[in-house]
């Protein structure tokens, strides 16, 4: 379970997007809509490996990952988690995303390995460390 309560967990698996927040070399916060999956308890992004995320995750992991509601009246989890940056299990982490967000009208590249090649994906790997949210 990711938190110590339910539907913060619950709420976490239902949902697809979320806002993650990277440090600057200089502290400062910087902020990116993504789209995430599950993995057991650690949270997934792929993203492509030049950009800013994953150099910010490279040089310090602590990330914030904020998950909200679509509509009124805004409900959120915020995970403070420690990032790791891979290239392990690329395949299947980013079909894990490509699932998630199945719905919402995304499709998975047809040649999916030489996608992830051409565009440099790496996997973020969350690992929550505190987790907190309001849920009406």
């Amino acid at each position: 379970m990711i938190g110590t309560e339910p539907a913060w967990d619950e709420f976490i698996s239902k949902h697809r997007w979320a806002v993650l927040t990277t440090l600057r070399t200089d502290g400062q916060p910087n902020s990116s809509v993504v789209a995430y999956a599950r993995d057991g308890d650690d949270l997934v992004i792929s993203t492509p490996g030049g950009t800013f995320k994953h150099r910010s995750v490279e040089r310090d992991g602590r990330v914030n990952l904020c998950v909200m509601s679509n509509a009124e009246p805004f409900n959120f989890v915020a995970i403070e988690a420690d990032a790791l940056a891979t290239r392990e299990d690329l395949v299947t982490d980013t079909k894990k995303v490509f699932a998630n967000i199945a719905d919402a009208g995304w499709a998975e590249p047809e040649d999916m390995p030489a996608w992830l090649e051409q565009q440099q994906r790496v996997i973020l790997r969350l690992k929550p460390k505190r987790v907190y949210g309001v849920i009406r």
